[in-house]
Formats: C-alpha cells, structure tokens, sequence
C-alpha cells in the first residue's frame, strides 16, 4: 500500500488542538502494574516504546499499540497499560523517535511539532518500527508467541497499513482509522480486521463500504462496528472527565468488544 498522509486529518485535529491529558498521567501513575521505556533497535535506526507487564500467571499474548497523531501521549500510554490490566503484554513504539531534539520524540518534539513531523514519516520506516516491535514483544520470556495490533485515529489508519503488510499478527483492530483510496492492499491482510467508528464520524465512516466491499470480494474478515451517537477519537474522548456521555458509552461497549476479540486470540 502507497505511504499513507492524511493532511485533512492533521487539519482537522491541529484545529482543535491536544486537550490537556493530566488525568491520563495521574491514573497511569497509580498502576500497579510493571511499566517502563525502553529502546528497539533495527537496521541503524533505535526506537524508544512504552511497554506495559500484566500481572498474570501464565504467559501472555501480547498487543502493540499503533498512537495517534499527537504520537506517544500521556493518553496514549494510559491506554496501553490498560491493556496490561486487561492480561496482556503491551508495547507502544514512539514513531516519532528521532524527530525531536537530541533525535527525542514526542515530548521533545512538543504539539505543534508532532503535528508537523508525524505527516513526514516515511511510511517504509514506519513499517519496519513496527515490525521490529512485533519481533521484539514475540520473542518475550512471558509472551506466547501471539501479537495483535491495535492503532487509533492515524495509528487506526497504520493498523490497517500494516495488516497487509504483516503476515504474522493475529488480529488488527483499527480505531477509526481512514480507509486508504486505493483498496488493492486490503486483499494481502491475512489476519481479522475489526473495525471501531463513531456514528458522527462520516470523514472516516465514508470509506467502510469501500472497505467492506474490497474484504469480501478478496475473502478476507472484516468487522466493523458503528457506536451510535460517538464522534471521532471516542476512545480518549470517552475517558476524559469532560467528555462527552455518547463518547463515553462508546467506548465501554468498545472495550467490551476488545475483551471479547482478545480472549478468542
């Protein structure tokens, strides 16, 4: 699939801007659970991830975790520990890596600098970021072997990206990620493709039956499920204290479903 930029959706999400994540950062402060940065390293390039530890007896699969583009926020590593707290290992790799200054990330690169660096990702780097941490969360003492992908907003978009790209994931999930125009790629997705969308969300929501058709005719699972009343980036939107009360049902029926996908893995 061609490197995918979405100029509109920057647009869109520069406009409004990176709402303050304080209560992300205070609830991943309170985990209990094992948490800790470290770096993957590929080719010539290092990549700084979050990864996350459940705390569980028995080996675990693991999930990484695709940001958005306001990159490895506090939310976003919130996020990942929840995944942890659900029994599984997960890892959230800062695509921005070597964007910032001193070649930081993230943090060093600041809002408007993420929004500004994240549309000049080379897509073939991407994609090789995240295999490398597919390979390395796979090869884990405490994981079994089994990977699946989990992207929101512009990682939903990379998720869908690299499922075609991937052949050894076990399931992607895209968080109302952008359907890519040129839908030929679809057809080399080898793992289930479930699909999460805000009912107010017709930017993204427009491009599901161009989707749906190009699945069915390759033969291919894709499951996509429309929340009624949810605008897009549900997900965080429906953890913030102020967000809204669509948002946040939607993402309590979100997470039942991941709890319900997970568990058939």
């Amino acid at each position: 699939m061609k490197k995918i930029l979405f100029p509109v959706l920057a647009a869109v999400l520069a406009a409004s801007g990176v709402q303050a994540q304080d209560w992300a950062k205070a609830k991943l402060e309170k985990s209990p659970r094992h948490t800790e940065f470290i770096k993957i390293k590929h080719d010539n390039r290092e990549v700084e991830s979050f990864i996350a530890y459940p705390e569980v007896k028995e080996k675990a699969t693991a999930v990484v975790v695709i940001h958005e583009i306001f990159g490895l926020s506090d939310w976003a590593r919130e996020l990942t520990d929840e995944l942890a707290a659900e029994g599984y290992i997960a890892i959230a790799p800062d695509l921005l890596w070597g964007k910032g200054t001193n070649g930081g990330g993230t943090v060093e690169l600041g809002q408007t600098g993420v929004q500004r660096a994240i549309g000049s990702l080379p897509q073939d780097q991407i994609t090789a970021d995240l295999n490398a941490a597919v390979a390395y969360v796979s090869k884990l003492d405490s994981c079994n072997g089994k990977v699946v992908v989990v992207g929101f907003c512009w990682g939903g978009g990379q998720t869908i990206d690299f499922a075609s790209k991937n052949k050894d994931i076990k399931a992607a999930l895209s968080f109302y990620g952008p359907i890519p125009n040129d839908v030929s790629g679809l057809s080399k997705i080898t793992a289930p493709l479930y699909g999460f969308y805000g009912e107010n969300d017709n930017r993204v929501d427009a491009g599901i039956p161009r989707a749906t058709d190009a699945m069915k005719a390759a033969g291919k699972f894709y499951e996509p499920v429309i929340y009624t009343g949810a605008g897009h980036g549900f997900m965080r939107g429906g953890e913030d204290p102020q967000g809204r009360e669509a948002d946040k049902k939607a993402r309590d029926d979100a997470w039942k479903r991941v709890r319900e996908i997970l568990k058939k893995i």
